[in-house]
Formats: structure tokens, C-alpha cells, sequence
């Protein structure tokens, strides 16, 4: 089942032709199922895998679209085209940046179906929807900081990397497509609890730890979590790495103590998740081969980091 998703994503890709009509952006489509794999492994979730491994996809476009390609004029505008979720906005926009939008809507409306497939309301994909534009409004404020050459507090890089981590976006797509898709549970989301805090500030900062050295060396782009970190504190990069990983640490604890605790009564289904994600992103950005301070490396990026974790996963039967 998981060679026959990861196939079919990996097809859906390639039929796109996103890598000819989108040349800066990278080729990830079996580093972003991997991601969903690790996050929801069950036979009876197939659907959300596939959706969450093309969302990740889309989520890497627009990071590459924001990062590396679109102007500040033009990035405004593609942003307040994804807001009021209106196609005619884009004219102008070179026509890579239409190719963008248009997967994005695509992408959504197989969400649509597969809510109202699951009997879902409507009003689940207006809450995907409105955690999509807050996500997008986050990479929008760090292409202004990028634009403006302003190095935020590190506080103040935390703030929004709770939405660019794209952790409460996940969240309420698996919801959505899910069993546990309700008013309450898309209010608890929304409300950031410290549980959805801690996921995502794990997910930045680890995500940080290990991109901001080759982002900062090869292209112009907003100051990451280290830079921050260095500035608010006045300290080394190698002491920012330290108090960087120590609160990812506190982080985790967090997760730990709501799972443990639970005060919230949230779904363990949901706790699961939440567990998943933080347990990927960490897979994904640490090098689990070494523990020195500084070793970082970006695995979703480059494909080949990853290749060996896949095969064995994927393609190596266990043997008794």
C-alpha cells in the first residue's frame, strides 16, 4: 500500500511538470511522502498520506516561490491573490507564479471532495482554507523582513514561525479529512494551545538548524532562528545552536506532559499527530549519526540524505 501511494504521488508530480514550468523550486515528491508516511502510518488513513504528502509538495513551491524567486511587488500580490482566493489577481504575475497558483487550487478542491466524500460540512474547508492564508501571510512577513533587511528578535521570529512551520496547517488538513473534524477541534488548533506551539517551534527550529547555513550562503534570505537568536542575545552561533537545541528540548517536554496529561482531553488519534510531526521534523533536520554541536542537515532538501531511510523502509523486506 505505502510503495503503491508513494507511486502514485510520485506520478501525480511528474504529470504536473512542475520542475520544467518551475525551475527554481525543488524536486521532493518521495521526500514529501515520507514525511506523510511517518506522520500517519495506518492502513485506514491512505487518503490523508497522499493529500498531506501533495500538500507538503505545495508547501515546498511556495517556501521556493517566496525564498528564491518572487519580487516584493509580486509576492504582495500572489499573496492577496491566495487570500481572496482569486485567480484574477495573478495576470500580471510571470507565468511561473500562475503555474503556482493554479496547483494550489487544484490541490484544494481534491481536498474539497474528499471532505464532502467523508460526509464532512463545508465549513471544514473554510477552515483548511483560513489556516492556508495564515501559513502564507507568515512567508509574507518574512519576505518583507527579507526585503527590508530586518533581523527580528528572536521572539519575534518565533511568533511567525509558528505559522511557517506549517504544523497548524497540517494539523487541520489531517483533521479535516478525519474522524475527529469538529467546531472544538478546529477552535483548539486555532487557539494554540502549548501543545500546537511546542510541535511547531520544534518543527522551525529544528527546520532552521539545519537549512540557514546553505540558505545563507546562497541566496539573499531572511535572517533564520540562528541569526536571531545571535542578535537578541548577543551571543556566538555555536551558543545559539546550544540554547536553540535546549528549547527544542523544553519543547518536547511539553509534548510529553500533554500526552501523558492529556488536560485537554484531546483524541489520542490527534495527540498521535502532533507526536508525528514533531517526530519528523526531527528525523528530517538532525543528523541522528552525529551529536556535536553545530551538525545539522537538511534531509527534505537533498533527496540523497534520504535515500538509504527509504529503501529501507519502502523497498528492503523485513526478514525473519
Amino acid at each position: 500500500m505505502h510503495q503503491n501511494e508513494a507511486g502514485a504521488n510520485t506520478k501525480w508530480w511528474r504529470e504536473l511538470d512542475i520542475h520544467r514550468k518551475v525551475p527554481y523550486t525543488r524536486d521532493c515528491a518521495v521526500q514529501a511522502y515520507f514525511w506523510s508516511l511517518s506522520i500517519i502510518p495506518e492502513p485506514k488513513y491512505s487518503i490523508q498520506r497522499r493529500i498531506l504528502g501533495k500538500l507538503i509538495i505545495c508547501i515546498a513551491i511556495l517556501d521556493d516561490t517566496y525564498d528564491n524567486y518572487g519580487t516584493i511587488q509580486e509576492l504582495e500580490l500572489f499573496t492577496q491573490a491566495i487570500r481572496r482566493w482569486d485567480i484574477g489577481l495573478i495576470k500580471s504575475l510571470p507565468e511561473c507564479m500562475k503555474v503556482v497558483f493554479n496547483v494550489v487550487v487544484k490541490l484544494f478542491d481534491e481536498i474539497e471532495f474528499e471532505i464532502a466524500k467523508n460526509g464532512n460540512s463545508n465549513l471544514m474547508l473554510q477552515y483548511v482554507k483560513e489556516a492556508f492564508f495564515s501559513f502564507v501571510e507568515g512567508y509574507m512577513v518574512e519576505a518583507r523582513w527579507c526585503h527590508e533587511n530586518y533581523v527580528p528578535t528572536y521572539d519575534e521570529y518565533k511568533i511567525n514561525g509558528i505559522e511557517t512551520s506549517t504544523c497548524p496547517l497540517e494539523m487541520t488538513v489531517l483533521i479535516a479529512l478525519g474522524e475527529f473534524a469538529t467546531k472544538d477541534m478546529f477552535d483548539w488548533i486555532f487557539n494554540y494551545p502549548k501543545v500546537i506551539k511546542a510541535v511547531s517551534l520544534i518543527a522551525r527550529l529544528w527546520d532552521d538548524l539545519g537549512s540557514h547555513k546553505f540558505e545563507q550562503q546562497s541566496r539573499e534570505h531572511v535572517a533564520s532562528a540562528v541569526e536571531c537568536c545571535m542578535k537578541q542575545y548577543d551571543v556566538s552561533q555555536e551558543d545559539a545552536y546550544k540554547l536553540i537545541q535546549n528549547e527544542i528540548k523544553g519543547y518536547w517536554k511539553d509534548i510529553n506532559e500533554a500526552c501523558l496529561i492529556n488536560s485537554d482531553a484531546i483524541p489520542k488519534h490527534v495527540l498521535d499527530l502532533i507526536l508525528g510531526l514533531a517526530r519528523a521534523t526531527e528525523f528530517t533536520y538532525s543528523n541522528l549519526k552525529d551529536d556535536a554541536v553545530g551538525s545539522f542537515e537538511d534531509k527534505f532538501s537533498h533527496g540523497q540524505l534520504t535515500k538509504d531511510y527509504v529503501v529501507a523502509l519502502l523497498l528492503d523486506p523485513i526478514v525473519s
